[in-house]
């Protein structure tokens, strides 16, 4: 049976993957069959992840990049069930709880039911970010983890980070801070998000998202090792007689390919995508705007409009892969692929369909 073709990119709108960079597509098919599980092993791409390490902490304003303590996830979820389990591991109380913003993402609620911890979730103001006020009453003594969005997936926008940290810090928590999706966007802002704007524990950050690597290579950053040595369990029979890491196995594509997209990309490169997206969602949020749609104004890249419902059906009869928000509005990502002029023939459609 003769294999499909990969889906076209061309209107993928609600995706927060995108297409690989040229040379992350090549270092991942060089390093499929390596498994830096078992890094005794397979030296070389255990040194390619140590890279990949280091390059994040870069990109997160690590204090110490070439000691920073993390590995190469399957992608955010992994990562955010690994802060949880190591805030957990690490603190007194045996019933733990995470506090979650009602803007965090899904895999919080997974990691709670995985390792039985308790979730509270707080509300968002009227600008889509933690109430910090409502945190401060959420946590107490058995609060083991707070956790603040950097680029929330439905709104683009990024929570309170240094006051939430203070918060956490304050109740004897741990701080963890999710920027799956804007860490490669969020550099050229003025948020305050990174381990340089707060004293932050542990951080997600996925270079398969807007890092332009292929897919799965997503990424837990700590700023000490204590977070990391806290995941440890024992490998007998390996080489290697630890492991901190969730999944054993794991393919080395995803490592080699983060490493060589950003290695070809930072700083320059993430700029220019950062600055193309950002304009972008600026000229769809007007376009939407002017045909009297209520949209939300973007912060970063992703624009969230409030399109009746047949609308959105009929646009999704098209062809365009566009998703909705919690509440329903349109949701469109403007990811490293996006191009103006897909925009322009997503807008052209939409006239089409009020007509």
């Amino acid at each position: 049976m003769q294999q499909p073709e990969p889906q076209s990119f061309d209107r993928v709108l609600s995706s927060m993957c995108t297409e690989p960079h040229p040379a992350a597509r090549e270092a991942a098919e060089r390093y499929l069959a390596t498994n830096p599980g078992d890094p005794a092993t397979y030296e070389s791409i255990a040194a390619l992840e140590a890279r990949a390490v280091e390059l994040l902490a870069t990109v997160t304003d690590h204090p110490t990049p070439t000691d920073a303590t993390g590995y190469v996830t399957s992608g955010g979820t992994e990562a955010n069930v690994q802060a949880v389990r190591s805030a957990r591991n690490r603190h007194d109380a045996g019933d733990v709880n995470v506090v979650v913003p009602e803007s965090g993402h899904f895999s919080f609620h997974k990691a709670a039911e995985l390792l039985d911890v308790e979730l509270r979730t707080v509300p968002v103001d009227d600008e889509y970010r933690t109430r910090t006020d409502a945190v401060e009453a959420a946590v107490d003594e058995t609060t083991a983890l707070v956790v603040g969005v950097a680029g929330s997936t439905e709104y683009g926008r990024v929570d309170p980070i240094p006051a939430l940290t203070r918060i956490a810090h304050d109740a004897g928590a741990r701080m963890h801070v999710d920027a799956a999706w804007g860490g490669f966007v969020l550099p050229f802002t003025d948020a305050d998000w990174s381990f340089a704007d707060a004293p932050v524990d542990t951080l997600t950050i996925d270079p398969h998202k807007f890092g332009q690597a292929p897919v799965p290579a997503g990424g837990l950053l700590a700023r000490d090792a204590a977070a990391l040595d806290a995941l440890a369990v024992d490998t007998p029979y390996l080489e290697t007689r630890s492991q901190a890491t969730l999944t054993g196995t794991r393919s080395g594509a995803g490592v080699a390919g983060a490493v060589a997209a950003m290695e070809a990309l930072w700083r320059e490169g993430y700029r220019e995508a950062a600055d193309r997206a950002a304009a972008n969602a600026e000229w769809l949020a007007a376009a939407l705007d002017e045909r009297g749609y209520d949209v939300v104004d973007p912060e970063l890249p992703l624009v969230a409009a409030a399109v009746p419902e047949p609308e959105f059906d009929a646009l999704r009869e098209a062809g365009w892969k566009v998703s909705r928000t919690a509440s329903g509005e349109l949701r469109v990502v403007c990811m490293p692929h996006v191009t103006r002029e897909g925009l322009r023939r997503l807008v052209a459609d939409l006239d089409q369909i009020r007509r």
